[in-house]
């Protein structure tokens, strides 16, 4: 295989070529075999955050990702391999309530998952909320419980697209973290070699989401389909609303609690409800589980009320290594904060405007999430009981619950709850929760994918 040395291939790129198929290659295995340095890593990052990619361009580095390491096979399934995508947001735990709802349907679902980024929680993190739970099983041991359980949620192994690993590192630290291609090529590399049949991507919009503008979040969708033609990955997205909280909890053991009331039929949370059981009926149809949406929906009820959802996501637990009886005593093994104080109102209305971010930050800061790399995190800490838009607020009642670790914690957590939310004295236009994205509608709109 052709090599080009490091150097020449940024500065292409730094001039606005177009790297072909085989530099892209090379890109990779530089990156994947450590050839290339950190700051070359950088370098290229940057260049393509000035620059940008073509279609074909994108496609052609995201393939490369794709075979810098293994590819799954589960052609020997005897069903269809389905798998979803977040870009992320505060109190999004769908992954946790679909992987099982889609298996308990018929569809196999072996979701490689991510940890918290800035402002938003990560699947892993909340699964490790369960003492024992093993997010990087061996390969037969996950082959074994995807066949067996028909669903494992776990993390990128070392040899699953080396390469992602190390740009991904660097992108965290060199502000391109949000570069279109990349995104693109990130997600889509690792669903490509995880073998999914099937993906729903669901891209987050509003003040919470880490595509806040709803136009770019419209771009990464048209670079996405654009890069999944003819690559055998039937994909479809939805937009969704993170203008607030998706659920009423933030935060990692609070967002597993509230997945397992809604896996087992509990009221819950009404919006983390309707997305969790739209994006499972969309992935039915799409692997061709159910003819239509209405079937589809009323296959899921039927896994929920029938307790085989729910049945499936204990399984998963512990086959992963997590308690054998989480169904019967979940507080006896999700860890819960000591200080729990409410933040109540200090004055009246309709809520209008939350900023999202904000929560989220706070759940970092209180210990739930990570500013660094690989620091530990407090799965037992976040907020509760979070209102959510429109809802009416009469003075001295709670916008939501903390849950701290310290006295002091929970008074600086308070003081930032109550600054994110705004109140006014009339209710404001609703806001739909999701919708599918049109490809046609948005036909000779600028795309994520640039051309050069």
């Amino acid at each position: 295989m052709q090599t080009w040395p490091a150097a020449s291939l940024i500065r292409a790129k730094r001039r606005g070529e177009t790297l072909d198929a085989r530099q892209c290659a090379s890109l990779a295995r530089g990156v994947a075999d450590g050839s290339w340095s950190e700051g070359q890593i950088a370098a290229y990052c940057m260049a393509v955050a000035w620059r940008g990619m073509t279609p074909a361009e994108c496609r052609d580095f995201t393939l490369a990702l794709r075979d810098s390491g293994r590819c799954l096979d589960w052609s020997d399934l005897p069903g269809p391999v389905l798998d979803k995508h977040s870009t992320g947001g505060v109190g999004d735990a769908v992954s946790l309530a679909l992987a099982p709802l889609v298996a308990a349907c018929g569809g196999f679902v072996p979701m490689i998952s991510g940890r918290g980024l800035g402002h938003t929680g990560g699947t892993l993190d909340k699964l490790e909320s369960l003492a024992g739970y093993d997010v990087n099983p061996a390969p037969e041991r996950l082959r074994r419980i995807v066949r067996e359980v028909g669903c494992a949620i776990v993390g990128q192994s070392a040899d699953l697209v080396p390469a992602d690993r190390r740009l991904y590192a660097v992108r965290d630290v060199t502000a391109t973290v949000d570069v279109p291609e990349l995104i693109v090529a990130s997600i889509l590399s690792k669903k490509l070699a995880g073998g999914a049949q099937a993906l729903v991507l669901d891209i987050k919009t509003g003040s919470g989401a880490q595509t806040p503008d709803e136009a770019e979040a419209e771009a990464l969708a048209q670079g996405m389909l654009a890069v999944t033609q003819g690559s055998g990955l039937a994909l479809d997205a939805a937009l969704t609303d993170m203008g607030q909280v998706l659920g009423r909890e933030a935060g990692n053991a609070l967002e597993l609690r509230a997945i397992l009331d809604l896996l087992t039929g509990g009221p819950g949370c009404p919006r983390l409800r309707e997305l969790t059981l739209e994006l499972s009926a969309r992935l039915l149809c799409l692997g061709q589980l159910a003819s239509d949406r209405t079937s589809a929906l009323d296959r899921l009820q039927q896994a929920i009320d029938s307790g085989q959802a729910a049945e499936r996501f204990a399984r998963m637990v512990a086959a992963l290594g997590g308690p054998a009886d989480l169904l019967e005593h979940p507080a006896r093994h999700l860890p819960a904060a000591p200080v729990l104080r409410p933040v109540f109102a200090e004055g009246e209305g309709y809520v209008t405007a939350i900023d999202v971010r904000a929560l989220g930050e706070c759940v970092v800061d209180l210990g739930g999430g990570r500013r660094v790399p690989g620091a530990a995190i407090d799965h037992a800490v976040g907020l509760s009981q979070v209102r959510g838009r429109g809802e009416r607020i009469e003075a001295g009642t709670a916008l939501a619950q903390v849950h701290a670790r310290s006295e002091t914690a929970a008074a600086a957590a308070i003081g930032r709850v109550r600054q994110a939310f705004l109140l006014a004295e009339r209710a404001p236009q609703q806001v739909p929760l999701f919708r599918w994205f049109d490809p046609t509608r948005n036909a000779g709109a600028p795309g994520a994918i640039r051309d050069t």
